[in-house]
């Protein structure tokens, strides 16, 4: 792949748009979905609570979560415009259940204190300020609440050609300070490996990644 179309990739990994974008969000969430079920299962999701996802691309795995528990009510949040429509064509049958909201990428159009239960995958790369990001989820997850934050290891990333267009690699120890400088105050350490495909061929490759479980 040369670079021209490596940074199309990159651009649209980072906000899928129009007839490629739909097509990367479906590449995006058949890799990521080890990572996704991975972080939920992390969530522990129990009746009646709220969840709120990040970048939830065009959320094929969305049953996975309303299913996890009873009268569960899920809401994605995107900067994408294709993947809003995406995810909600996709998710048509769980629409008393799930909804859908675009926004600008820095604050949430909520109230303090909304969700129980908050995650994100693979969406780190892109903030700009993450630690006012931080702390913009900290206000809208509730005082007992739970956010799961899972991302790729920069050893891992930095091997694949497309991270050099505008992506923001962390290890561990460099997410754990970044955490660390906002509200949130406790945190939870896990170190995965799983085998995906490659998002620029059909090669099989090892991919590390981190969940960190986050706490007011």
């Amino acid at each position: 792949m040369d670079n021209e179309n490596l940074k199309i990739l990159a651009q649209n990994l980072a906000n899928p748009q129009g007839e490629k974008g739909i097509e990367i969000g479906e590449m995006m969430n058949a890799t990521n979905i080890g990572m996704t079920l991975e972080s939920i299962k992390t969530l522990l999701i129990e009746d009646n609570e709220a969840v709120l996802e990040i970048g939830h691309g065009n959320a094929d795995h969305v049953k996975s979560i309303v299913n996890k528990a009873q009268n569960i009510h899920y809401t994605g949040i995107d900067i994408s415009e294709t993947m809003h429509y995406e995810a909600k064509r996709l998710n048509e049958e769980f629409k008393n259940q799930a909804e859908f909201v675009l926004y600008e990428g820095k604050k949430f159009p909520f109230e303090d204190k909304t969700f129980d239960k908050i995650f994100t995958v693979n969406t780190v790369y892109f903030w700009e300020e993450p630690v006012d990001f931080l702390n913009e989820i900290h206000r809208v997850l509730k005082d007992n609440g739970t956010f799961v934050l899972t991302f790729g290891q920069r050893n891992f990333m930095e091997k694949l050609p497309f991270t050099q267009f505008d992506f923001i690699l962390y290890n561990t120890d460099e997410m754990e300070q970044t955490v660390s400088k906002s509200h949130f105050k406790r945190m939870k350490i896990s170190e995965k490996e799983e085998e995906v495909k490659s998002k620029t061929g059909n090669e099989t490759i090892t991919r590390n990644y981190t969940v960190l479980t986050i706490k007011k």
